[in-house]
């Protein structure tokens, strides 16, 4: 990945997360300057990278070995708990917290709301989202919230939608981060969603990303009191004070 010197600065915690997963070349003025890139011992501060992908994996993680996507279908279709497949690992959805439910909630009203009436109809978890990197690596997810512009198109016989949302939002919480941050975004950036908001309740922010071409093209943190707005919803916006208290 590459970023130009002045969008790192401005947004260095976000390419804290990415560089976990690979390498970021810095630019100045077009010309490559110097490289970021991960440690495998990790680093010593609280909040790095390292310390973010070396989190607590058992908190949602069904077990460490690797997992076919019949396998997945199997164990899904037969129990009463919430999975999602992602690069071929299953993971277990644990019930979400006060604080969670909350900014699920108020964001979904606003959703609601705008979009009503409207070609896009906004769609609340658990909703399961199928996304294929390729024809051999099929994911399976369940976003907190999703804006589907195709829902009636892309539905197939047994009623589930088989497309790609244009807006995806996650809410984090403690075991979920690394997975939100660093694995959704990627999965969400190279299969064709556009927008993606990742709601911190953690540290009362929320970071918007837009992707073009399988990157990140833009992205705008907001802190309390701000408002945030969509890049390509034109008119959508939420306010920060309202979704998290």
């Amino acid at each position: 990945m590459k970023v130009n010197s002045t969008e790192l600065q401005n947004n260095f915690g976000k390419y804290l997360m990415l560089v976990a997963r690979e390498d970021i070349i810095i630019t100045r003025n077009g010309t490559e300057i110097a490289k970021l890139s991960a440690i495998s011992e990790g680093f010593s501060d609280c909040g790095t990278a390292a310390d973010v992908v070396r989190e607590k994996a058992e908190e949602y993680s069904y077990g460490s070995r690797k997992a076919s996507y019949e396998e997945f279908l199997e164990l899904s279709q037969n129990s009463e708990e919430r999975y999602e497949y992602i690069d071929g690992e299953i993971y277990l959805l644990a019930s979400p917290k006060t604080a969670h439910q909350r900014a699920l909630t108020e964001l979904f009203v606003i959703f609601y709301n705008w979009f009503q009436g409207g070609i896009c109809t906004p769609m609340v978890a658990p909703y399961d989202i199928t996304l294929k990197r390729n024809l051999e690596n099929i994911n399976v997810v369940q976003p907190d919230i999703m804006v589907i512009c195709d829902l009636e198109e892309k539905l197939n016989e047994n009623d589930y939608y088989m497309g790609v949302p244009s807006l995806v939002v996650e809410i984090l919480s403690a075991g979920t981060r690394s997975k939100d941050m660093i694995k959704k975004l990627d999965l969400y950036m190279s299969c064709g969603v556009r927008e993606y908001w990742i709601v911190n309740p953690l540290n009362k922010e929320v970071s918007v990303y837009l992707f073009e071409d399988g990157n990140i093209s833009n992205s705008i943190t907001y802190k309390k009191p701000e408002i945030i707005q969509s890049f390509i919803f034109e008119g959508l916006s939420a306010e920060l004070d309202r979704i998290l208290k």
